[in-house]
């Protein structure tokens, strides 16, 4: 190989590969985004490459990680520039991004985070922390008493968590006449930039009354949905883009064609173009993240889970099998009423996309990637639909049936599945459980405690039910008898 990728190297590529059209050295910064992995590199980096090469050249963005070096590491030596590989079940398109102009790690430089946020010409951050990083407690407020919370309101001017660099930063910037910039979060949150929101201003209430106003009356905080299949960067990855560009790429990023970002309109500093590139703009995006959520997020944890359960390692493995794939079918059929009904969604012409994508072998999107974190994904990705149909006199058969196949596949690691096969944040607690050999639905209710699933819902025993009914399908026959039991 012809050494690393770079903007010395760029040049050199050979003329399939799609590099940057626009002088990288004329952009200026124009937003911080926190939380730099793979996701926002295949999804808002690409969409600001489009603006650039269209010459919005004040638009750079300042990559900033909360927490790893690796993302910094592996980009700085190649200025930032990373490839994007689209693959579909045709072939594969490599673009070279280069909208990212600089990368800050803050554990290492709180000081030169700040720095970037207080930028006059920065006037959108954008956040891509997943759900775990916005430090909620059970019932959904700001979890004050978590250590990083609590460092930051001793510690303003060297935070640890989003919250504190956010609100520090607007802080500065009001004191020093400078605009509040944009808020928008592009995270799976359920009115995400309203729940950011309201979770900036219970922090902000913590340290001071007029920063509490500020970030409450003056600062936008936009809601998104975003869409893009990400799969994690193998090594074999790297080896073969490559040879194909003939330099080394330490990090490139595995994506589907697929894309979709919808973004509420409220922009008081500016924005991008974006919808000349595909972005929707509209003035709620309330319905579109809820089809997203309950039929894209929710049929993966499904097919994650029981995918896992059944032996199959990647999605499309997990889709081919019939019981999986007739399974997913039905799931979509509870969840489609659940859905604003007034709202124009067209969730047939979705859901043949969403079979077109899953079934995309090209992509090999590992079940267990999918299945990480599951007690934050699971509420509004599942939980929140059989609630509604319950609400409405209706069952919640599969859906149900995904939070159970979710307890079975964490209860199987070390066993069935390797130890450590995913991640939970209350694996602790889930392992203390599964120890006790409790009788099932103690078990269930144990687990819709831990996790705060449907607190205080009139239907929470009823779901509890359901669930509990499921897994002992599971244990007694594996996801044929659960299937079969549905039938």
């Amino acid at each position: 190989m012809n050494g690393r990728l770079s903007n010395a190297t760029i040049a050199k590529l050979p003329a399939e590969a799609l590099v940057p059209r626009y002088p990288r050295n004329s952009v200026t910064p124009g937003i911080v985004h926190l939380g730099v992995g793979a996701f926002h590199r295949a999804h808002q980096a690409a969409y600001v490459d489009a603006c650039l090469a269209d010459g919005e050249s004040d638009w750079g963005i300042v990559g900033v990680s909360l927490r790893s070096p690796d993302t910094r590491d592996a980009l700085k030596p190649q200025d930032g520039l990373y490839t994007l590989a689209i693959r579909d079940s045709a072939g594969e398109q490599l673009q070279v991004i280069g909208s990212i102009q600089s990368l800050l790690v803050a554990p290492e430089d709180p000081g030169a985070v700040l720095a970037a946020l207080t930028d006059p010409r920065i006037r959108i951050v954008t956040l891509t922390i997943t759900e775990k990083a916005y430090l909620r407690a059970a019932d959904g407020s700001l979890d004050s008493a978590h250590p990083d919370i609590v460092h930051d309101l001793a510690n303003p001017g060297s935070p640890k968590t989003a919250h504190g660099f956010l609100a520090e930063s607007l802080a500065r910037r009001s004191i020093a006449g400078t605009p509040p910039f944009t808020v928008l979060c592009c995270d799976n949150l359920p009115a995400n930039g309203a729940t950011l929101h309201r979770l900036l201003i219970e922090f902000a209430k913590l340290r001071d009354a007029d920063l509490e106003r500020h970030v409450a009356d003056e600062v936008a905080f936009p809601s998104s949905m975003v869409d893009r299949i990400v799969p994690a960067t193998t090594d074999a990855d790297r080896t073969r883009i490559g040879q194909q560009l003939g330099v080394e790429d330490a990090w490139p990023v595995m994506t589907e064609p697929f894309r979709q970002w919808v973004i509420e309109d409220r922009f008081p500093a500016g924005r991008p173009a974006w919808e000349r590139f595909g972005v929707t703009m509209v003035e709620d995006v309330g319905p579109f993240e809820d089809m997203k959520l309950r039929l894209l997020n929710g049929a993966h944890s499904g097919i994650a889970y029981l995918g896992l359960l059944s032996g199959h390692a990647t999605v499309d493995r997990a889709f081919a099998d019939p019981s999986i794939r007739q399974f997913v079918d039905r799931l979509w059929a509870e969840a489609i009423p659940t859905l604003p009904q007034d709202a124009g969604l067209d969730t047939t012409a979705y859901t043949a996309e969403l079979a077109a994508r899953f079934s995309n072998t090209a992509l090999a999107h590992r079940t267990a990637q999918i299945a990480n974190d599951g007690s934050q994904k699971l509420p509004q990705r599942i939980v929140a639909s059989a609630l509604a149909r319950l609400e409405a006199g209706l069952l919640p058969e599969h859906l149900s049936l995904v939070v159970a196949a979710w307890i079975a596949a964490c209860a199987a690691r070390g066993g069935a599945l390797p130890e450590g096969h995913f991640t939970d944040p209350l694996d602790g607690a889930l392992n203390e459980l599964f120890s006790r050999n409790l009788p099932t639905a103690t078990l269930a209710e144990a687990v819709f405690d831990i996790a705060g699933f449907a607190r205080g819902h009139a239907e929470r025993q009823r779901l509890i039910e359901f669930v509990a009914t499921h897994l002992v399908h599971f244990k007694q026959g594996g996801p044929a008898l659960a299937f079969a039991a549905l039938d």
